[in-house]
């Protein structure tokens, strides 16, 4: 009997464009599935007989709790090389494998410097206006001369930071563990977070989710940057406080924030940010591109074929 593929999430509808999964048959039967399966027990429903899962990102995490209801699961397969929402001992626990692929550094960097430029400049709402018959309604920053704020300066941040300084703004970072001399090298200069976020006309954050991290800027936080900063979060929602961000942005107290993560995803149709004033929001489509995708279905498909012989590779956790 073949091993039954479920693929997760496939919101584009795109899986089948960019992995041949067709070259798993006759060993493996593969089920895409294109929207989100929300809640504990509805996925284990629509899970059951599936021995292999494909999780894209952190779409669907897959918890303690998840993985005691799947019993038939033998195989996780995310797509890049880490994923926060996988519990990866109790996937030990249960005897499911879990492996990654490989990803791109790029996109999500020049993400967050399209958020930055809208939401700095109003683009979005500008077109907006210029749709509805409306012309010139707002006014923004220019970015040369004014100073940018990288919280985090990893592989991503560090892209950002260069971008920051073809713009001609003055680069500020800081982390819990930035070295000074890796700050300098790469043209920013190492700061408090106190400063960084007093000092910065745009805060990015450019950091993991962690206890470290969870709730990182609340509203102590964003009550020390300036009234005219914007925040732009392309990294995980919980790293911001939502409820001191909406407190902020309804007091103006920040002049707007650009996100492309939220603390529950998909974001609930009802969730307040929707309305939320001065906002660009995207649904977490850093990672979300052809080049990206070009390598984790692909991928995807080599890690399933070679569990299938019986020798994984791109094994997380071992």
């Amino acid at each position: 009997m073949a091993v039954r593929v479920a693929v997760l999430d496939d919101y584009q509808e795109v899986a089948r464009v960019y992995g041949d999964w067709d070259a798993l048959a006759p060993e493996a039967e593969v089920t895409v599935f294109h929207g989100h399966i929300p809640g504990d027990d509805s996925l284990a429903e629509h899970l059951a007989g599936f021995e292999v899962v494909v999780a894209m990102r952190e779409r669907t995490p897959f918890t303690a709790k998840r993985l005691a209801k799947l019993p038939d699961l033998r195989l996780i397969v995310t797509t890049g090389m880490g994923n926060a929402a996988i519990d990866m001992d109790a996937a030990r626990a249960h005897g499911v494998t879990v492996c990654g692929t490989g990803g791109l550094p790029s996109p999500t960097a020049e993400l967050a410097w399209g958020l930055i430029l809208a939401t700095a400049r109003h683009i979005t709402e500008e077109d907006r206006a210029v749709r509805a018959g409306g012309w010139q309604h707002t006014i923004g920053p220019e970015l040369a001369g004014r100073t940018l704020g990288v919280v985090g300066l990893g592989r991503l941040g560090a892209r950002v930071a260069r971008v920051g300084q073809a713009f001609e703004m003055d680069v500020l970072a800081w982390s819990q563990n930035l070295d000074p001399g890796y700050a300098r090298e790469h043209g920013a200069e190492p700061v408090t977070k106190e400063d960084l976020l007093a000092r910065s006309d745009v805060v990015t954050i450019h950091l993991r989710l962690s206890d470290r991290t969870r709730g990182l800027l609340g509203a102590p936080e964003l009550a020390r940057m300036k009234p005219t900063a914007v925040l732009v979060n392309t990294s995980r929602g919980p790293i911001v406080d939502e409820d001191a961000l909406l407190e902020a942005l309804r007091a103006k107290t920040i002049a707007g924030a650009g996100l492309d993560v939220f603390a529950i995803e998909p974001l609930p149709r009802d969730h307040p940010l929707r309305e939320a004033p001065n906002t660009v929001l995207t649904p977490h489509i850093g990672y979300v591109t052809t080049g990206t995708y070009e390598i984790f279905y692909p991928e995807a498909v080599e890690d399933v074929a070679a569990w299938l012989r019986g020798e994984p590779v791109r094994v997380l956790g071992g």
